[in-house]
């Protein structure tokens, strides 16, 4: 198994995204790259802190390749934007790829590359793309979220919509039943 790990806004969200996928093992939402160890989600959003919400997935690189879960991730969200996604503003919700190793690194940089060499965005991606700093996982309360509270507005309106482009663009690498 290995891991990846991936900042792509509200981690409700970005955990919804990935955690149906064949060979996911686990999603774990919580903080990465701030300045104070155990944070708490108030600490996090208040902006102080340096953290970003992020997803930590245990993956088999037999099932999904790590390239296959950064096109995923490239694909779901708005790397374009600084410290923001949709309506969620605050350094909390930047876009990034913390690496564990030089693989994933390479190809993190490379995929960067090629959208904005490319231009396949009307802006350049302002991705970050850091060596994996310390993880701290979020409450038990912000794990598997969607899941559990699906029928709220803010899933329906914006983690939902993301669940569907997955369908929609990689319906083939979903868990069966799903």
């Amino acid at each position: 198994m290995q891991h990846a790990t991936f900042g792509a806004g509200c981690f409700w969200c970005v955990e919804a995204v990935f955690q149906n996928l064949k060979g996911v093992e686990k999603v774990v939402s919580g903080y990465t790259g701030g300045r104070i160890a155990n944070p708490t989600y108030k600490e996090v959003c208040s902006g102080l802190t340096g953290h970003n919400e992020v997803i930590d997935i245990t993956f088999d690189p037999a099932v999904i390749s790590y390239k296959e879960l950064l096109e995923i991730f490239w694909k779901t969200h708005d790397p374009t934007t600084l410290n923001r996604q949709g309506n969620d503003v605050g350094t909390q919700y930047r876009s990034g790829i913390y690496y564990h190793n030089d693989e994933q690194k390479q190809l993190a940089e490379e995929y960067k590359k090629k959208l904005n060499d490319n231009q396949a965005f009307p802006n350049p991606v302002v991705t970050e793309i850091l060596p994996a700093p310390a993880f701290y996982p979020a409450e038990d309360y912000h794990q598997n979220y969607f899941n559990l509270h699906g029928h709220e507005p803010y899933c329906q309106f914006v983690a939902r919509p993301k669940v569907e482009k997955v369908k929609a663009l990689f319906g083939e690498k979903l868990k069966a039943g799903v």
